[in-house]
């Protein structure tokens, strides 16, 4: 008889099926395993911490395995270096990054727009814009080197031909003075800031031409307008709108081409940890400020009074943070050394008689370091003049309040040693010149003959010998009394 069991048989099909089956489970599951899709917010000044939460949320975003990196920007503006350091961590992030302007009514100006530039992908919502990106001059706040590149409205077809006959006309004549030092100084600002975003249009395929305008003439752009201008990739409305556009888009990734699935992607938002939230508190300049304030009265009250402790422990640890969050910023050595200097005097006007002199000079020299101490004008990264005006009536107050209970204290009665002996009133015991003074026997010198339980008051003390005067008459009623 032939067996009927072998692999046409029934069980050989169910064996079959079976593993078909388990295939097509693992298959599903692959195909159902969503991407990851980390999302970083960054809203205010680009600084320090900023810096810091975006470089750090890449590494984590790499790490957790993540298939793009969108970073949300609404943003003012903010430091070079800060910025330098954001685009550095974009460009070498292994995992695409997606620069989205959004909410609607946000904003990448100046920074921003940098930042837009260099990232994978440049998106924004409706209603936002970017530009504004010429360099914000140094100095003092308020000022403005005589150099900078005026801002022109636009010109039509007519108004350019005559301008530019009447460059033609003008091109014979004697050449102007040479720029200043604080032209040439803008001049070469605006030159590296312009090569630096031509740098990054021409690596990312955008419009290098508008984003020179926009160095130069500091114009911006509404959303639709940079889409027009090939100066972003594409406008969405959300996050998920963003997300569903890029499916299936191809993106150059240091040297390697990927290829983004985000249609089904799981948004993974990274918040700010305790380190980034930390850090933004302390390098704010009124922050840093208060706490150099707070470090160095720490420090001089510890030195006037040893052995307290807490005065000397909570102003190293001011001092230390406020020094640290100065290094961050971008620091006006002589605002600093003009603020130090302030602080001395103010301090040294406690000790020396000076009569309100180094007081008021150390006063008017912190006040003019605070103004002086933050090297940039970029908004979010000045001093308020309130609160310098407070901080520098707080220590006058200070000067005041220890310099009055330092000269009470100087004019104040001796009530200790020797010193305190002299004028103190005493009862004579004995007629061989003793008497009791503060509850002690001492030996007396009089020039009047004294009687036991006569008053007398100390005129004088030479070793333990002291010289007396009686008390008669008005004067011992009085000390009764």
């Amino acid at each position: 008889m032939q067996n009927e069991s072998g692999t046409g048989g029934p069980t050989g099909r169910g064996l079959i099926a079976a593993i078909g089956v388990l295939l097509a489970m693992v298959l599903a599951s692959g195909a159902a395993r969503a991407t990851t899709v980390a999302v970083l917010q960054v809203e205010g000044a680009i600084s320090p911490a900023s810096a810091d939460y975006i470089e750090r949320g890449i590494g984590k975003a790499h790490e957790q395995g993540a298939s793009l990196v969108v970073l949300q920007l609404d943003t003012p503006g903010g430091l070079d270096t800060s910025m330098r350091q954001i685009i550095k961590a974009i460009l070498a992030s292994p995992v695409p990054v997606a620069s989205f302007v959004s909410p609607e009514g946000a904003r990448a100006a100046s920074a921003g727009t940098y930042i837009l530039y260099a990232s994978h992908v440049a998106a924004m919502a409706p209603a936002t814009n970017l530009g504004a990106a010429t360099p914000v001059p140094l100095g003092m706040p308020g000022s403005a080197p005589s150099g900078d590149t005026p801002v022109r409205k636009p010109q039509s077809a007519g108004e350019k031909a005559v301008e530019k006959s009447a460059e033609e006309q003008s091109a014979d004549t004697t050449p102007g003075p040479p720029p200043g030092p604080a032209d040439a100084m803008r001049a070469k600002q605006v030159n590296d800031a312009v090569a630096y975003i031509r740098s990054l249009a021409e690596l990312r395929g955008r419009n290098a031409d508008w984003g020179e305008r926009a160095v130069r003439e500091g114009i911006s752009l509404s959303a639709v307008q940079a889409l027009k201008e090939n100066v972003i990739d594409l406008i969405a409305q959300d996050v998920p709108a963003l997300l569903k556009a890029l499916h299936g888009r191809e993106i150059k990734v240091l040297e390697r081409t990927v290829r983004l699935d985000t249609e089904a992607a799981t948004l993974l938002t990274l918040a700010p940890d305790a380190r980034n939230q930390f850090l933004a508190v302390i390098t704010n300049p009124s922050v840093a400020l208060i706490l150099m304030l707070v470090g160095v009265y720490g420090l001089f009250f510890e030195f006037s009074s040893p052995g307290v402790g807490v005065p000397g422990v909570a102003g190293g640890i001011c001092l230390l943070l406020g020094l640290y969050a100065l290094h961050l910023l971008p620091v006006n050595y002589a605002g600093l050394g003009l603020l130090l200097l302030g602080l001395g005097l103010m301090i040294a006007e406690t000790f020396l008689p000076s009569f309100g002199v180094l007081g008021i000079g150390g006063i008017v020299a912190f006040v003019l370091g605070a103004t002086l101490l933050i090297d940039t004008e970029v908004p979010g990264f000045g001093i308020p003049l309130p609160v310098i005006a407070a901080m520098a009536l707080t220590s006058a107050a200070a000067v005041i309040l220890v310099g009055g209970m330092a000269l009470r204290a100087r004019r104040a009665r001796v009530v200790s040693g020797a010193e305190e002996l002299i004028g103190a009133v005493g009862e004579v015991v004995d007629a061989d010149g003793w008497a009791y003074v503060h509850g002690e026997r001492w030996r007396l010198r009089s020039a009047t003959p004294l009687a036991p339980g006569d008053k007398v008051r100390v005129t004088a003390i030479e070793g333990l010998t002291l010289t007396v005067e009686p008390l008669r008459g008005e004067a011992v009623g009085k000390l009764k009394e």
